[in-house]
């Protein structure tokens, strides 16, 4: 299996878990749908390219990129490590370790 849609999945499950928690700690209805919403699209990115659709990897792949944006902005904001520097820097990992595989996918 490929490092890249390991790291994607890995990434979907963090997004969906940080989703759950910041609505049990917050009440934050929109961690908890951006959380689901974010990490099922990288599951099924993941899945859809491990059964041989090549769009998978990118939907994948823009699906994280967005997210680093998100939570770039997010945590210049706010400067606090939890949620937005970890989700950031998990992500900032997970797009170098999808771009490094570009070509393996092409």
């Amino acid at each position: 299996m490929n490092v890249a849609i390991i790291a994607a999945i890995a990434y979907g499950i963090i997004a969906i878990i940080g989703g759950i928690i910041g609505y049990t700690q917050a009440r934050s209805t929109a961690s908890l749908i951006s959380g689901i919403i974010s990490g099922l699209l990288l599951i099924a990115g993941g899945v859809f390219y491990l059964q041989g659709q090549a769009w998978g990897f990118l939907l994948a792949l823009v699906v994280t990129a967005i997210l680093v944006v998100v939570f770039t902005i997010r945590f210049v904001k706010t400067r606090k490590f939890m949620p937005a520097g970890l989700m950031l820097t998990l992500g900032v990992l997970t797009l170098v370790i999808m771009v490094s595989q570009l070509g393996a996918i092409a």
